[in-house]
């Protein structure tokens, strides 16, 4: 399949490869869909083995951005860039060079902080464009908020697939212990959960452990935990063939992007092994609430109502699946493409109005 059969499978709007010499740069930048508004999708950095793939990954990242907009009922369109780059080569000129490429698009693309870019990176880039957000963390950060939005979606698939609404003594696995999934860990923790936990850092998994009594596996041991969920929280592409056969826990429940390997292969092994799967751009949508209602003027109260909806539209998707028998991603990308479609329809009547 060649690049062009590539984007239009996965029906991107516009995929923009960025390429300059003054300073040396390389990066990819995916808008996916702007039915329900301009595309908003964080901007993150890596050394790629090759350009396919990063292309992959900003493709991937920025069609669950759009579906993450829709099932949080945010109106905002998915998008996602990447710089291809060791990020031990950043430089200021290079992140304002890419704040050029940014500004060109004229709001159709909005970015922020991702992999290995930090808060002062996203300044670097706001000096070229103002089509950034994390310029200024008045909410704290996102990893407060997508860590509370990933534990309202394990409450969630304990309800549904459990039958409880107490997490006390529940056996929970965490991989990767960032941000994010610290934060989580301190959730849980809090719940009275029990929790083991692993990352390629040792010292962060010690602290882990200090701090909230768990118990610290190899990270190749921890799918193979007889827990009661496991919440994946690192990086991408974690569910496979492999994995998915060595899991035993009722539930995966995590924050990391794109888990699944292959969307239907893996989505499918994982609903006849019996797992509930809390698809990804759902549970984790805390992220994008956060810097949507930065954008637009914090409001507290209307984030974190916001925030709560993960918890309602995860028991939806959780619903549709059982009754159509069908995988959890499925059903969220149904739910997804219901928004979007009802979206483009009003867009629609809307200009035949206006003619």
């Amino acid at each position: 399949m060649n690049l062009f059969d590539t984007v239009q499978e996965m029906g991107h709007e516009q995929v923009l490869f960025c390429h300059g010499k003054d300073p040396d740069i390389k990066a990819i930048i995916a808008i996916h869909d702007t039915s329900l508004g301009p595309a908003m999708g964080a901007t993150r950095m890596l050394p790629y083995l090759n350009e396919e793939a990063a292309l992959k990954d900003a493709l991937r990242l920025s069609r669950g951005m759009t579906y993450k907009a829709a099932c949080a009922n945010i109106p905002v369109g998915g998008g996602k860039a990447v710089i291809i780059a060791d990020p031990a080569h950043k430089t200021e000129e290079l992140f304002r060079a890419y704040g050029r490429f940014v500004d060109r698009l004229q709001g159709r693309f909005i970015t922020g902080q991702d992999v290995n870019l930090t808060p002062e990176n996203v300044r670097t880039i706001s000096k070229e464009t103002n089509y950034v957000v994390g310029v200024e963390e008045k909410s704290g950060g996102p990893a407060p908020i997508t860590a509370q939005g990933v534990f309202l979606g394990i409450k969630a698939a304990v309800k549904f697939r459990l039958q409880s609404e107490n997490l006390e003594g529940l056996k929970v696995a965490v991989q990767g212990l960032g941000n994010v999934g610290r934060n989580v860990c301190q959730l849980l923790h809090e719940s009275g959960a029990e929790l083991f936990v692993t990352d390629i850092s040792q010292e962060k998994a010690e602290e882990v452990k200090r701090t909230f009594g768990a118990t610290v596996v190899a990270p190749d041991e921890i799918y193979s935990l007889d827990v009661d969920v496991f919440s994946p929280c690192a990086l991408g592409g974690i569910l496979n063939s492999q994995t998915i056969h060595s899991l035993s826990a009722a539930i995966i429940a995590g924050a990391a992007n794109n888990q699944l390997a292959q969307e239907k292969i893996h989505g499918q092994m994982i609903t006849e092994k019996g797992i509930l799967y809390c698809p990804d751009y759902v549970i984790n949508a805390g992220g994008l609430i956060n810097v949507y209602n930065e954008m637009i003027g914090y409001n507290e109260e209307k984030a974190f109502q916001q925030l709560h909806n993960i918890y309602d539209t995860l028991l939806e998707i959780f619903a549709r699946a059982k009754q159509q028998e069908i995988t959890t991603n499925e059903a969220a990308k149904q739910l997804a493409e219901d928004r979007i479609m009802n979206a483009r329809k009003i867009k629609n009547k809307e200009m035949i109005v206006s003619c």
